[in-house]
């Protein structure tokens, strides 16, 4: 019956009431243990000789009867539980999806630096071929520099810091560096092949060491010692067989080594407190502004103003070719470096050491290409050997030594 109920005591057996209420063949089975249903009714018996049990009515609009069912979980509990099934899975999702674009935002990322810095040698070469004035070179490209800088803090691309004198004054020594290290880089690159002037900087990291352990007090492990070996092995290899060698390319890089991990060693003694505010951008911002005003003059000195469409129609050059490329040099000068803070804002100095490492192999190879430079295979192979001993350097320093025991 659709609207009767059924009343039990819980004085009566259990076996006792399977028998009065035993199933029929046409009705389902019963189990005297009800359980909560949103459409159950409560009552109470009258007798009042027992003691008051609550009775259950169940109406089921499939039979006409008491009936158990399984039990049943709460609305509320089901869609909390699939809700929190759901965030999860979009979270996991979320951080998969954010995982993958950090990926592909860095491997582009190293993609920019490579491309800029083979154009910049590429076209710095072609240049300074036609054009040997490395000290007017290398001021037009910190004046192309100035003038990225000074657009990206008036457009609010990039925020402009707030310098105070004290911190000018330690970033000085730095711009003086920075400045005789991208001269020297290109007076090399004005005397010698581009694959060889970057064969002789894969030293930087022998000069690293040695300025470390001089002004540092920073004693190198016996791995970093004997990564250098096959460095300078390499380099000394190559610079045997080079075709295009002569000793004011040579000496030239070697002061550009020096003077860039002069930067560094600089960096770590004199701004460690002075610059906590400057992140690597701003600082190499600053320093290409300083570089400008220490070069230009000394431009004049050295070279005076051979820059100019007068001077490079009378030499016979192509006015707007010259030009042209120089501001490409430049630009991609100042786009690998600022490319080059980027990725070491987002990796560990040993991965931005690694990816150094590949990029002078690559710019290597496609100067090689390029300009059809004849190597020999002697030649190839000091320069493989120093190449694999910088990445071996770049692997070596991660291993710290292990602390003296008291």
């Amino acid at each position: 019956m659709q609207g009767a109920a059924f009343s039990f005591s819980p004085s009566l057996s259990l076996r006792k009431a399977r028998i009065a209420s035993a199933p029929t063949a046409s009705t389902p089975r019963f189990s005297p243990l009800p359980t909560p249903s949103p459409s159950r009714s409560l009552h109470f018996a009258p007798n009042s000789s027992l003691r008051r049990s609550p009775s259950v009515c169940y109406s089921s609009p499939r039979f006409n009867g008491w009936i158990s069912t399984p039990p049943v979980v709460p609305a509320e509990r089901e869609s909390g539980a699939v809700e929190v099934r759901a965030a999860e899975s979009t979270a996991g999702e979320t951080e998969k999806t954010s995982s993958l674009m950090s990926t592909l935002q860095l491997g582009s990322l190293f993609g920019l630096w490579y491309l800029f810095n083979i154009y910049f040698n590429i076209y710095n070469k072609q240049v300074l071929k036609v054009f040997p004035f490395p000290v007017t070179v290398t001021t037009v490209q910190f004046a192309v520099g100035t003038v990225l800088v000074l657009f990206m803090w008036t457009s609010n691309l990039y925020r402009r810091p707030k310098i105070s004198g004290a911190q000018l004054l330690a970033i000085l020594p730095l711009a003086m560096v920075h400045t005789l290290g991208n001269l020297f880089t290109n007076m090399s690159l004005g005397k010698v092949a581009v694959s060889f002037t970057h064969t002789i900087k894969a030293m930087e990291p022998f000069f690293s060491v040695v300025l470390s352990a001089m002004f540092l007090g920073e004693i190198p492990t016996p791995w970093v010692v004997a990564s250098l070996i096959p460095i300078v092995g390499g380099v000394g290899l190559a610079s045997m067989t080079e075709a295009s060698f002569n000793w004011a390319g040579f000496w030239s890089a070697m002061a550009s080594n020096l003077t860039n991990q002069s930067r560094n060693v600089l960096s770590k003694k004199f701004m460690v407190k002075k610059e906590e505010s400057l992140d690597n951008i701003t600082l190499f911002s600053i320093i290409t502004i300083m570089s400008l005003f220490l070069l230009a003059p000394v431009t004049f000195f050295m070279e005076g103003v051979k820059i100019t469409p007068l001077y490079l129609q009378a030499a016979g050059l192509d006015v707007r070719q010259v030009y042209t490329r120089s501001l490409l040099a430049a630009l991609c000068f100042h786009a690998y470096q600022q490319v080059s803070y980027m990725i070491l804002q987002r990796v560990s100095p040993v991965t931005h050491s690694v990816g150094n490492c590949v990029k002078r192999v690559v710019v290597i190879v496609t100067s090689v290409l390029f300009f059809r430079t004849p190597v020999s295979s002697i030649n190839s192979l000091g320069t493989g050997v120093a190449l694999a001993g910088v990445f071996l350097y770049s692997r070596v320093k991660r291993i710290k030594p292990k602390p003296k025991s008291a």
